[in-house]
């Protein structure tokens, strides 16, 4: 690989303000869009069932409610394949922006949607569109947002860390749509499945005008001015991303199996499990969850830092293999009903993922070389959304259905977990190297 490192044209001060700024635009950006792809999971497991299938069993409502929240996964990859091409042609800034709307307009108009009493199937429709919207923006988001972050820091040593607070809008993202639900939820009372709901999609459009602010004030990465500077843009890069590095795709979404299905499990099935399964009490289970993304707030980034030291694929090994273990400890502590155990084993359920979500960021964007980063990296990191995200809540559902016990759900998680280990050992590994210039995807 070349030693070189692209210089942004700046002074030092100028620069690391520069950083200061991506990042700071990166963390809010992902954090608003993930608020908005987070209050529709968490409505989902509380509202929606209720609201748009009423005339079906719990079992089935659920289910039903879970699909539509599936299409969002599917609508993912669609949004990597269309801001990853935009992305790597026209600017990481520029795409950012894009997608910052379109999740942001979708969110918005959720919150109108009328219920099944009022026109019928018609409203399951709509929220499906929307969700299929919401998806395709969030979408374009992950790869802009690492890569506008990464690409404007300096050193070699500290990449990881600097990567990782785009996933610290995960938590952030979290935290604030759990404490909307909870606001909201002690304010309506009785009516929260009537209106009350609806409140936090519709204040999402304020966290939009915020992120928009933020965004329009940074520049474009030094990586991607010395692209257009030495005309290395790809006129396709995404088909040629497909064509040249084919193996990280692939062990980019496979390695996220430990990571992304068992979250979707931990912060969006447990709403209908722990509600409707297990009669837990809904602020309990809302409180849980707000407390686990704070711990989150802690464990991202450490893990991220910790990966510039170790590697990146030693820290996402680790947590691989903690995750694949306590899947067990999860269901056994959340089965005693014991409130205390329940809380707890929901504040800790996030540690294990963090431990790989922190370094996750950096392990994938680093695989891919710069003209084709943002397609690369976005179409592997997105494709899972279809294989583990996605499905795992349904998943999740028809085990319990099926075998009655987490412990089913346990085992799910460990095979994810098998599968993770064997594509992150299959990585490469570029902690610590220069990715500022091209290289060979043999490298």
């Amino acid at each position: 690989m070349a030693s070189a490192t692209v210089s942004s044209g700046l002074s030092d001060s100028d620069h690391s303000a520069q950083l200061r700024k991506a990042v700071i635009a990166a963390t809010v950006g992902t954090t608003i869009e993930w608020y908005d792809f987070f209050i529709y999971g968490t409505a989902a497991g509380l509202v929606f069932p209720k609201l748009f299938f009423p005339h079906e069993s719990v079992l089935a409502g659920t289910l039903a409610s879970f699909s539509t929240y599936f299409i969002g996964f599917v609508g993912r990859p669609i949004g990597a394949a269309i801001f990853g091409h935009y992305g790597d042609r026209i600017g990481r800034k520029a795409t950012l922006i894009a997608t910052l709307l379109l999740m942001g307009v979708a969110t918005f108009l959720v919150a109108f949607v009328p219920g099944y009493d009022s026109i019928g199937i018609w409203g399951a429709v709509l929220l499906t569109v929307l969700r299929t919207l919401q998806g395709i923006g969030v979408g374009g988001e992950w790869g802009g947002s690492v890569l506008i972050a990464m690409e404007w820091s300096k050193g070699q040593k500290s990449r990881g860390l600097v990567a990782s607070w785009p996933q610290f809008g995960v938590p952030c993202g979290l935290f604030l749509s759990n404490l909307a639900i909870l606001a909201f939820s002690a304010w309506s009372g009785a009516d929260f499945i009537a209106w009350g709901w609806r409140m936090p999609f519709i204040l999402s459009i304020v966290l939009i005008g915020i992120g928009l602010w933020i965004r329009l004030g940074i520049l474009e990465t030094p990586v991607f001015q010395k692209l257009v500077k030495d005309n290395k843009i790809e006129k396709a890069p995404m088909l040629e991303v497909i064509k040249r590095q084919p193996r990280q795709i692939i062990l980019s979404a496979l390695l996220r199996m430990a990571e992304q299905a068992p979250f979707y499990i931990f912060t969006a099935f447990i709403f209908a499990y722990g509600t409707g399964t297990l009669h837990m009490p809904r602020d309990l289970v809302l409180t849980a969850v707000l407390a686990a993304s704070c711990l989150s707030f802690i464990t991202i980034p450490l893990s991220g830092h910790i990966s510039d030291r170790i590697g990146r694929r030693k820290m996402y090994l680790i947590g691989a293999a903690t995750t694949g273990v306590f899947g067990f400890v999860y269901f056994a502590m959340v089965g005693t009903l014991s409130p205390t155990l329940v809380f707890i084993a929901i504040v800790l359920s996030l540690v294990p993922h963090d431990m790989m979500y922190g370094p996750q960021a950096a392990l994938i964007a680093e695989a891919f070389t710069p003209r084709l980063r943002y397609s690369g990296a976005s179409m592997g990191y997105q494709l899972a959304s279809i294989i583990a995200g996605g499905p795992a809540p349904l998943i999740a559902t028809a085990l319990i259905a099926s075998y009655h016990t987490g412990y089913a759900v346990a085992i799910y998680i460990a095979a994810c977990s098998v599968i993770s280990l064997i594509s992150a050992a299959m990585m490469p590994d570029y902690t610590g190297k220069d990715i500022s210039a091209e290289y060979d995807t043999a490298d």
